[in-house]
């Protein structure tokens, strides 16, 4: 019976994966769905290419190593959450709120983005299992202050950007955080209510710390180091998230 579980979860995980790269691969560049495309030449492709994860027809550009780490990550993923699922959540529902997470983090690393769109969806996943676990108060409030509170760490990334373009004579165009972290932080805020939003905002702020201290700690050593290289937020916020989801009791 284990056996046939993992076979499952193992082609679940296939078809989840196929549906996240899809999705990564057209959202950033389009911001809707549509038809695959070669994202060496921008050539148009066939479903049946793409969907077989065959080299383009024009360019003969392969896919990216990409697919196949987000192929193995869903399986992986998929199994742990049947035999260890958050108690709150379940499998199922854990699936489509992982999944969602899986395409914001996707996104972000590779393009430095979170889309309005994919924002907006996640309202409309986070909303109502907020309420199931915190009620409308704790759920709206959670909300607000996840939103506000990465607003206001924003701002100040702004004026931050502007006091170093003064002191080192150059404009500093990267952001410390974008707007589309501020939106992920609302949608996790419904998700996880007050006061708890809180806490992972600071286990996410922690987490990024420590990590990009050794980033810089690792580029120093190769004499690759380079300063104000942006570094996406969204994968901490949403591992932190995580973290909380799981410490759900």
């Amino acid at each position: 019976m284990t056996a046939l579980v993992v076979i499952g979860l193992s082609v679940l995980g296939v078809a989840i994966g196929w549906g996240l790269n899809y999705l990564a691969d057209v959202l950033p560049y389009t911001r809707k769905i549509s038809s695959p495309v070669c994202l060496s030449c921008k050539h148009p492709m066939s479903w049946k290419t793409y969907f077989l994860l065959r080299d383009c027809e024009i360019c003969g550009a392969k896919r990216k190593r990409r697919v196949w780490v987000v192929f193995l990550l869903c399986v992986l993923s998929l199994i742990v959450m049947w035999f260890y699922p958050p108690v709150k959540l379940g499998f199922w529902v854990s699936v489509g709120l992982f999944t969602y997470f899986g395409l914001v983090a996707i996104i972000d690393i590779e393009h430095r983005l979170i889309l309005h769109s994919v924002s907006f969806a996640g309202v409309l996943i986070a909303f109502p299992i907020g309420l199931m676990w915190n009620g409308l108060r704790n759920t709206l409030i959670g909300g607000v202050a996840g939103y506000g509170i990465m607003f206001a760490l924003y701002l100040m990334g702004i004026v931050f950007n502007k006091l170093m373009s003064r002191l080192r004579g150059e404009v500093i165009e990267e952001d410390a955080l974008g707007f589309g972290d501020v939106n992920l932080s609302g949608v996790l805020g419904l998700l996880l209510g007050w006061p708890k939003i809180g806490i992972s905002l600071l286990f996410a702020v922690i987490l990024a710390g420590v990590l990009s201290a050794f980033y810089i700690v690792g580029r120093l050593v190769s004499r690759s180091y380079k300063a104000f290289v942006p570094i996406p937020y969204a994968p901490f916020l949403l591992v932190a998230a995580v973290i909380l989801v799981y410490m759900y009791r």
